[in-house]
């Protein structure tokens, strides 16, 4: 079959697809998404995805989205390098922490997140001073199960990659200037986490991670010494 991937620039849940196919060696067709233009509106992409939402992947006659899906469809259709675990025991682990990430990792990243990424800090202010709290408590979470390396077993997960994606969305956010003045205690974040560096570091040290890197975040990446995007 021949794999084609429609995603978006920025898009965290386009990303864990892009790091998966990277992380499988997989070969695939890209084609980039305008959000601006809209391209997810256009009637060639909602016939493919009628909510119109990337990403979106398309194996020979088969279509699937939702980021989740599309990793446990690879993972399938594709076993080498698995990222759901080489046991039952790693594949419950794998699903617990990306279900963790999704049910509180994801929610507490996002109310810190989202206003500085999306211009309505003023308006939010106060929820996302009261978010800080939570949020340094699931990174103190992160910091407790990367500290020997990959989350679960000895190889890169898909709990890695879900995980990951979260984090680079947090850390776009601490580096925006409106960030300046609300001693959010996240960056650098080598501080008070610098398990979390070592981690985020081997997943950029993989081959063929460079090219998964949203384009428009390669302008005003993250400042030295971490190396993340």
């Amino acid at each position: 079959m021949s794999i084609e991937l429609y995603w978006g620039s920025g898009s965290t849940p386009a990303w864990r697809v892009l790091l998966a196919l990277a992380v499988k060696n997989l070969p695939y067709t890209s084609h980039l998404l305008s959000f601006s233009a809209g391209d997810t509106r256009k009637p060639e992409f909602r016939a493919l995805n009628p909510r119109g939402k990337v990403p979106t992947l398309k194996d020979g006659d088969l279509v699937i989205n939702e980021s989740l899906a599309i990793l446990a469809y690879l993972d399938s259709a594709y076993p080498d390098v698995p990222l759901f675990g080489r046991t039952p025991a790693e594949t419950g682990a794998v699903w617990r922490y990306v279900m963790e990430f999704e049910s509180h990792g994801n929610p507490t990243i996002s109310a810190v997140a989202r206003p500085l990424l999306f211009g309505t800090l003023a308006a939010d202010e106060q929820k996302v001073r009261e978010g800080v709290s939570a949020l340094h408590a699931e990174l103190d979470t992160l910091a407790e199960r990367v500290a020997s390396g990959w989350m679960v077993g000895g190889a890169i997960s898909a709990a890695d990659i879900v995980w990951y994606c979260g984090l680079q969305q947090l850390v776009r956010a601490a580096t925006r200037p409106a960030a300046e003045g609300l001693d959010l205690g996240v960056w650098p974040l080598a501080t008070r986490w610098p398990a979390v560096v070592r981690w985020a570091n081997a997943i950029e040290a993989l081959p063929g991670y460079d090219a998964t890197v949203p384009p428009h975040w390669r302008e005003g990446a993250a400042p030295s010494p971490e190396r993340t995007v």
